[in-house]
């Protein structure tokens, strides 16, 4: 599977504009859906995720490149999303699976 492949990128940018507001998915539960790894999901949204609410899709650990973090920390408060004491995300609550839709 190429990362130039018009459909797989086409398949994480649908599956990504799914994740509701003030939730987030992985790299690892948009690869579990459409294919590839967490890394071919993270390359598809460095090269083509702007016009995509690019915030709601972090690491397994909740965490985000620190160069997104002022501009994704603001949207989650925008968006309500559950934040932890220390700042972070609250992946329990803010977890959202798009195997499942929940």
């Amino acid at each position: 599977m190429s990362l130039v492949d018009e459909g797989y990128v086409e398949s994480v940018l649908e599956v990504v504009e799914q994740v509701p507001a003030g939730r987030v998915t992985t790299y690892g539960a948009v690869a579990a859906v459409v294919g590839g790894g967490p890394r071919q999901v993270g390359s598809v949204m460095a090269r083509h995720g702007g016009p995509v609410p690019w915030w709601r899709v972090v690491r397994a650990d909740g965490s985000l490149p620190a160069s997104h973090d002022d501009r994704a920390r603001a949207a989650y408060l925008a968006e309500g999303t559950p934040l932890r004491g220390n700042g972070g995300l609250d992946m329990s609550r803010a977890f959202w699976d798009p195997a499942t839709g929940d």
